[in-house]
């Protein structure tokens, strides 16, 4: 998005997607092994570009969910070119799923008022966005409700191993031994409070060896632990729905948007012309 005139020629960078060719089936090898189930947010012109990984995510039985359609964000979108995007995006999963996604992630985690209007309007159930809580809780938008289930920067892979001046992002590298020690000690809190942890892991970034590898010892101490269930966030906001309609837990909800407007204490003050 940020070099589209270029990008085609940028190898370099197109690699580094490429690698989810590899990564991918590394990937589900893993969840295979341990059993489990987990959802995969899918830019859907990849979705498109590469079917037969597609195909692969779907035979094993994990969820994809909508995580934009060129990875735009929507901070400099106008509400018709949000909804124009989001439209693209459901429209290919109906092709190549059967069934609209249920779920979203903003892209860099832009998500807007109008966004969750937006989703609310399509059907969507949850979006994996926002931050704003430690537990699952419910977004009322003026268009419906939509469940919220958080994480933040701290439980994505990004800032810990991403280094590549194409994408513009710099960060030092960490070990495979001092990432997952971020997401652990997360664990570790949110396992006393009984609480949710949504991780955010990128094929081509954590797919590598030596991170995957990590991962999956990781994956083996937390099964080793006990009560702890691995689920796809869709599964996770159908459990949510489910504890409110019968009563044994009611989340918190907030009701959409948190302003309507600008604050009036940030409205530039007119200077007074001198005498």
């Amino acid at each position: 998005m940020d070099f589209p005139d270029r990008a085609a020629e940028m190898l370099s960078a197109l690699s580094f997607v490429k690698y989810d060719e590899v990564a991918i089936p590394r990937i589900l090898k893993v969840f295979r092994h341990f059993g489990i189930k987990q959802t995969f947010f899918y830019p859907a012109w990849c979705m498109e570009t590469y079917p037969h990984l597609v195909e692969a995510i779907l035979k094993y039985g994990h969820e994809i969910a909508a995580h934009g359609y060129l990875h735009e964000g929507a901070n400099h979108e106008t509400r018709e070119r949000q909804a124009y995007w989001l439209d693209k995006q459901v429209d290919i999963f109906k092709r190549m799923t059967g069934a609209g996604p249920r779920g979203w992630r903003a892209p860099l985690y832009d998500a807007l008022k109008d966004s969750l209007e937006l989703l609310a309007e399509r059907g969507f159930t949850y979006d994996a966005s926002l931050v704003g809580d430690d537990v699952p809780y419910v977004l009322n938008t003026r268009k419906g409700e939509i469940i919220a289930l958080p994480s933040y920067w701290a439980m994505d892979d990004w800032p810990h191993y991403m280094h590549s001046l194409d994408f513009q992002y710099t960060m030092t590298i960490k070990s495979p031994d001092e990432a997952i020690a971020v997401f652990d000690s997360e664990f570790d809190a949110m396992y006393k409070l009984g609480g949710l942890l949504v991780t955010v892991w990128h094929p081509f970034v954590s797919g590598r060896l030596a991170r995957l590898d990590r991962v999956a010892d990781w994956i083996e101490q937390l099964i080793d632990k006990g009560k702890v269930w691995f689920a796809t966030v869709e599964e996770i906001a159908a459990h949510v729905k489910a504890c409110r309609d019968d009563g044994s837990w009611q989340p918190q909800i907030e009701n959409m948007p948190y302003y309507e407007g600008r604050i009036a204490e940030w409205e530039p003050k007119q200077e007074m012309a001198g005498d």
